[in-house]
This record gives structure tokens, sequence and C-alpha cells, in this order.
């Protein structure tokens, strides 16, 4: 059997309601709540443009860690092409150490799937966006040298 959110007919006919924002399962509900939320939440916190400037602070926080640590560098040279999302580092290990210091920050439970993309080169994504505070941020920059730090002299 073809499960409910797939079937388009009802009775032997094309179920119009469909097309007409019926609510065809549970889940589905769920996710308008959702949507519904997420935009109350980008109303109560100033909008769009609000968003992006958390996002752009936020980013911030790590141009600034960049600019003081010479073992961390931005994959994306040109600060015209680097998103304020996800942000993509390079470090001054190898891909094997970069793996230790990604599980370092998982063990500890201070940060979890930092990995670089599988097809990047090898290198760690934090996400800046408007759903991060700007001090997880700023508290999250010493434990990226503590376990810079721990694998580099290992």
């Amino acid at each position: 059997p073809l499960p409910k959110i797939f079937r388009l007919t009802k009775k032997g006919k094309v179920d119009a309601g469909i097309f007409k924002g019926a609510t065809i399962n549970t889940p589905s509900m769920i996710a308008v709540e959702d949507y519904i939320d997420a935009l109350q939440w980008t109303d109560s916190l100033g909008g769009v443009s609000a968003l992006i400037k958390k996002s752009q602070e936020n980013l911030g926080v790590l141009e600034k860690f960049v600019a003081e640590n010479d073992w961390i560098d931005f994959l994306a040279k040109d600060p015209a092409t680097r998103s304020s999302t996800s942000v993509c580092l390079t470090l001054d290990l190898d891909a094997d150490q970069i793996k230790k210091f990604v599980a370092l920050l998982e063990d500890e439970q201070v940060a979890f799937d930092i990995g670089g993309y599988r097809d990047a080169p090898p290198s760690i994504r934090i996400w800046c966006g408007s759903t991060v505070e700007k001090a997880d941020l700023e508290a999250l920059c010493p434990w990226l040298t503590w376990a810079y730090e721990q694998v580099k002299s290992a």
C-alpha cells in the first residue's frame, strides 16, 4: 500500500482537496505550525533584516578570532564570497588531525557536526546563522584553541 501522503485519489477519483491545502496527515500540520512559529520568531527579532544582521555579527566573532590566530583561516579567502551562515575554516592541520580536532570537541560536548563538507578541502564548518547566539560563538573560540593545541602537540 502507498503511504497516505502519496495518495492523490479518494473513492476512485482525484482528491481535489489536496491541491487546495487540505490536511492529509498530522506531520503536515506540525510542519505548518513550525513554519508559523519561525515566522513569528523572525518578526519578534525585527524581521529578515534583523536575522541577516545577527548572522553577520556572528560571522564577525569568527573573523576576529581568525585575525588573532595564525593557525586558522577562512576557506573562502575573498570576504565577498564568504557565507555568514555556514562558515568554513581551514586549520594548520592535516586531514587526520582535523578529524581528531572535531572528535575532541564532540567528546567534550562543545561542538557537534563541525567537520568540513565531504567534498571540500580538509576543514571545519561552524553554523553562524541567526539561530546561534553570539555569546555561544565567543564561548566556542577558546575551545577551538584548546582542541588545536591538543592535536598539534600530540
